[in-house]
């Protein structure tokens, strides 16, 4: 697991049908940016556990699913500075 903030929601209406009713997520680590499937209702700001590879895209739903990040837990306290 990875310790990411939300940043903000990424609205993508175009895509395969697997995916039509998931929330995205951009998160980052630092200075670089990902995109996450969000499985809990994570909000901008949020500092969030994530997770990846297979892990990622059975808790995404299904292990057939394409998402090589997702948002598995909110944290209720953490700053960068831990």
């Amino acid at each position: 697991m990875k310790i990411f903030q939300v940043e903000k929601p990424l609205v993508a209406t175009n895509r395969i049908e697997g995916m039509a009713h998931k929330h995205l997520q951009v998160v980052r680590d630092g200075a670089s940016r990902m995109v996450a499937v969000d499985s809990v209702g994570a909000s901008p700001g949020d500092w969030v556990l994530c997770v990846g590879s297979s892990a990622a895209r059975e808790a995404a739903g299904s292990k057939e699913y394409p998402s090589d990040l997702t948002i598995v837990g909110i944290i209720d306290d953490w700053s960068e500075e831990h």
